[in-house]
């Protein structure tokens, strides 16, 4: 080959790259956000909005793991997992006293012991993921308003827990600086770099392969599971430090804006091939559009098509960007 086409190929593939498209999206939606109300750039608005996106973020990574296992891989549960895993956090807090940061570590643990149920059920018994992880939504969802009768839980004004989710280093929201950011960081390793990316990527593009290089399929997939429920957990403490309550609605509808968020990074639905730094940067197209729409005192009905349209046509001008550099 050619220095000319080895050139050519190099510029293909970086265009082709659905991060590209989707880092010049986010710049153009900011720049329209910007137009639509004159407060989106304030500093304020900017923090509250990464605010929001370190606890939506959290869940989009989860989500991607599993989905990245292959087999029809979904967890429609995480929003629920949220939710339960706050109100847990609460009752630990508010009803037994507990410190919140220590009330903090158990609810990490009860929302991968929530993961795990999922996991043995579609991993272990074969039962369809998205069937098991839809009714364990309700469930889930169900148990925390059961617990709370549908009110809220305090008890994390103590020991500093509420500057988690309000305070900010060097003007960066501490919940993005020292939960987001590293988590991403540490997904992406492990996916580029250890054995354990490789095995995922091997087991969610063939489980005849994956078997065949003495990768046992049902094991790793159990796992992601549980990473899922924990990393939503994770993003209950995030919101209890931000809200300073726990509410049993805290995770509702978020399921689907994980998944949005997942796909929409470039993570195969099918399992095996895609990047954690697009999901990164789908995060931002997401978090930016639905921020801006609400400053833009856009109704929550016509957000929600509005997000639908701009996927789909992110999703077609990517392709035919892809085709035509291809060609």
């Amino acid at each position: 080959m050619t220095t000319e086409a080895l050139t050519r190929r190099s510029v293909r593939d970086r265009v082709g790259d659905r991060r590209v498209f989707l880092a010049v999206l986010v710049v153009a939606l900011g720049v329209v956000m910007s137009l639509l109300s004159p407060y989106f750039l304030q500093i304020g608005n900017l923090l509250a909005m990464t605010q929001y996106g370190a606890v939506i973020g959290l869940l989009a990574l989860g989500q991607a793991f599993v989905i990245l296992g292959g087999r029809g891989g979904i967890d429609l549960s995480v929003g629920s997992v949220l939710s339960l895993s706050g109100i847990v956090m609460g009752l630990l807090a508010q009803n037994l006293g507990l410190s919140p940061w220590l009330a903090a570590v158990a609810a990490v643990v009860f929302g991968a012991l929530l993961g795990s149920v999922n996991g043995v059920l579609v991993a272990r018994l074969g039962l369809p993921p998205l069937i098991v992880t839809l009714s364990t939504l309700f469930l889930y969802g169900a148990l925390a308003q059961v617990l709370t009768e549908g009110g809220q839980l305090a008890g994390f004004e103590r020991e500093g827990f509420a500057a988690l989710g309000q305070s900010a280093i060097l003007g960066v929201p501490t919940q993005v600086l020292l939960i987001l950011a590293p988590m991403f960081a540490l997904g992406i390793w492990a996916q580029n770099r250890t054995a354990f990316g490789r095995r995922l990527h091997q087991a969610g593009t063939s489980d005849r392969a994956a078997g065949l290089a003495g990768i046992d399929v049902n094991r790793l997939r159990f796992r992601l599971y549980c990473l899922s429920g924990a990393l939503a957990a994770l993003g209950a403490v995030v919101t209890n430090a931000w809200l300073l309550t726990a509410r049993p609605s805290a995770g509702t509808g978020m399921e689907l804006q994980a998944i949005t968020i997942a796909v929409l990074g470039g993570i195969d639905i099918f399992g095996g091939r895609g990047h954690l730094s697009g999901v990164l940067l789908a995060l931002a197209v997401v978090v930016v559009l639905s921020w801006g729409l609400q400053l833009a005192q856009v109704g929550n009905s016509v957000q929600t098509g509005i997000l639908g349209l701009v996927l789909i046509g992110a999703a077609l001008l990517n392709n035919l960007i892809s085709r035509k550099v291809a060609g």
